[in-house]
């Protein structure tokens, strides 16, 4: 250990969306949570940091936001500026920080250089200092083929051979691996842990959500996209649903999402509130892990915090996944789809109200994720605090690797 009180520093670039900030909350939360004294630092340029709670010894320093285009490109989210001024700004905070707070582990989410190269400086910097260096992958990245030509073109390999002395990937080969059929050497493969999933929980610590007054005590379908920003065609679906057949048992809960547009959320609301109360909508909860902890069953797009977050309270689930323009969600439901651990449902252009009504009144009569077995399916928090305590105290032993896992039922 080289500090009397250890530190780490996690980087996520977060152009939009809320997927990669709660992963890496999760990961700070469970990390000081099990270790005295460590502290975490979250570099973020997710807007809405600010709307969640962060446990003692975790914080965030928050970099100015940018926002991704549907051509691929990027711009300011907020800022009057030109793009690659936002970007040398980014970079520049990042490296101050990293120089600053002086961690003894460097964790990276998803992105090897950073966005467009802005954690490559501070790679370097900790690199010469001797500081582990952490790459974090989520369980699936996307089609193989595309994640090819995706590292190509952003010339990734250098980052994972010279600079990454660790790659940890936040779930079991035995549901996805988002590595098959790359182009990568053994020696980078060599550096690859497989962790099992985040298990989510519903913390003491933060403030309990209370259901809407009209939910009270009543079970309900939670139906949630995450951020909201390509989510509307699902909201959509559930509410041709109900609107379509009265006599659907459960009402729903709908959280819409901060980042959908608010001229989708006004229609929606709208059309929920003549409904009658079978149908409640809210934008935005920091805590939804209390809704679906108290959910009778999940609505969902299927991203990884919302996965991970079905199998922890063991919850039926219906996935609507995107398929563009990624294909992780597709890729990932169909998966869990074949295992049995959720119903995928492809979101298609007609939207039958009636064949969503039946999904939804056979959803709480699913088998619930606990009825297959896969070991290790969520000890992804767990084997991240071993990891990191071994790389803080004795970093001889940190590349030890897991036994192979596989799923029965």
């Amino acid at each position: 250990m080289r500090q009397e009180h250890p530190r780490l520093l996690i980087y996520s670039h977060d152009s939009f969306g809320l997927g990669h900030l709660r992963r890496c909350r999760a990961i700070a939360h469970a990390l000081v949570g099990a270790q005295k004294d460590l502290s975490v630092l979250i570099l973020s340029g997710s807007p809405i940091i600010g709307s969640f709670g962060f446990r003692n010894r975790v914080d965030f320093v928050r970099i100015p936001g940018v926002i991704k285009l549907r051509h691929g490109d990027y711009e300011p989210l907020s800022l009057d500026i030109g793009i690659d001024e936002t970007l040398h700004l980014r970079a520049s905070i990042i490296q101050h920080t990293a120089e600053t707070f002086a961690p003894d582990i460097f964790l990276v989410d998803k992105e090897p250089w950073g966005l467009r190269g802005e954690v490559r400086d501070t790679l370097a910097m900790l690199k010469a200092n001797g500081t582990p260096l952490v790459l974090g992958l989520r369980d699936v990245m996307d089609d193989p083929r595309v994640l090819a030509e995706e590292w190509q073109r952003k010339n990734a390999l250098p980052a994972l051979t010279d600079f990454y002395d660790h790659l940890w990937v936040y779930g079991l080969p035995a549901v996805c691996n988002p590595l098959q059929g790359l182009p990568l050497p053994p020696h980078v493969i060599g550096k690859v842990r497989y962790t099992g999933y985040l298990r989510r929980s519903v913390s003491p610590v933060e403030r309990p959500t209370r259901p809407l007054a009209s939910l009270a005590g009543r079970p309900y379908i939670l139906v949630t996209t995450g951020g909201g920003g390509d989510g509307a065609e699902v909201v959509d679906w559930v509410l041709r649903a109900y609107e379509h057949d009265p006599g659907i048992e459960h009402p729903a809960l709908i959280v819409l999402g901060p980042f959908m547009r608010s001229s989708d959320q006004a229609t929606f609301i709208e059309r929920a509130a003549r409904l009658g109360g079978r149908v409640q909508t809210i934008v935005f909860d920091a805590h939804v892990e209390s809704l679906i902890a108290d959910a009778a069953g999940i609505v969902a797009m299927g991203g990884y915090n919302t996965f991970c977050e079905i199998l922890s309270f063991d919850k039926p689930a219906l996935i609507m996944p995107r398929s563009v323009p990624r294909a992780e969600q597709f890729i990932r439901a169909s998966r869990a789809q074949a295992l049995g651990l959720v119903r995928m449902l492809a979101v298609d252009k007609r939207r039958d109200a009636a064949v969503m009504a039946a999904a939804i009144r056979n959803l709480v009569h699913q088998p619930r994720p606990s009825e297959v077995r896969i070991p290790g399916l969520l000890d992804g928090l767990e084997v991240i605090n071993e990891m990191t305590r071994r790389l803080l105290f004795s970093p001889d032993a940190a590349a030890e690797t897991a036994p192979p896992m596989t799923a029965t039922r």
